[in-house]
């Protein structure tokens, strides 16, 4: 990338910081400088593409640059940017916003329109969706505490059991142990 500062119309090799243009640095440590290859803010010949922006219009038009207006070809497309645009509610209908663009037909064929398809956009299948998830989401959590508690009930059962068993054994021995 071209440096303001560097007086040259070519390359020269910078020890760049952390923040400076032309030095990607995202994962290196706070006070780190590398070496990297800048070129001067001079414009020479060798230079294929320069892109500038218009500040301040002169006295005379410049052709194809500020002698006509261009209309912006394409609109939002997220339903809160259209509803932004438009400042529109919640209740209002935003698929009757969406910035159209008018196709010419070939060979005298009618044209025709385009429009994006809205992201983001709440229909009613999506709110049955929603609803269809959550009501899911508790069905599972009440087969799993079902599911707990029966596990549950059968861990204190065999426990029982078990306490059972002992206790027979317990007499039998001390029942032998009398005799």
């Amino acid at each position: 990338p071209m440096k303001q500062g560097v007086l040259k119309n070519g390359r020269v090799k910078l020890l760049l910081r952390k923040e400076s243009v032309g030095y990607n640095a995202h994962a290196d440590k706070d006070g780190v400088r590398r070496r990297r290859s800048v070129r001067g803010c001079i414009v020479g010949n060798d230079i294929s593409v320069l892109d500038t922006i218009v500040v301040k219009k002169g006295d005379g038009e410049l052709e194809g640059v500020t002698d006509k207006t261009v209309a912006c070809r394409l609109g939002p497309k997220r339903a809160n940017h259209i509803r932004k645009l438009f400042d529109l509610t919640k209740k209002h209908d935003v698929r009757g916003f969406v910035v159209r663009r008018t196709i010419e037909g070939k060979d005298g064929k009618k044209g025709r329109t385009k429009a994006p398809k809205i992201q983001r956009l709440i229909t009613p299948v999506r709110l049955q969706r929603k609803r269809r998830e959550r009501k899911a989401k508790f069905a599972r959590r009440e087969a799993s505490k079902a599911a707990a508690a029966g596990y549950a009930k059968l861990l204190a059962q065999k426990k029982a059991e078990e306490r059972a068993r002992r206790t027979t054994k317990k007499s039998k021995k001390s029942k032998k142990e009398s005799k």
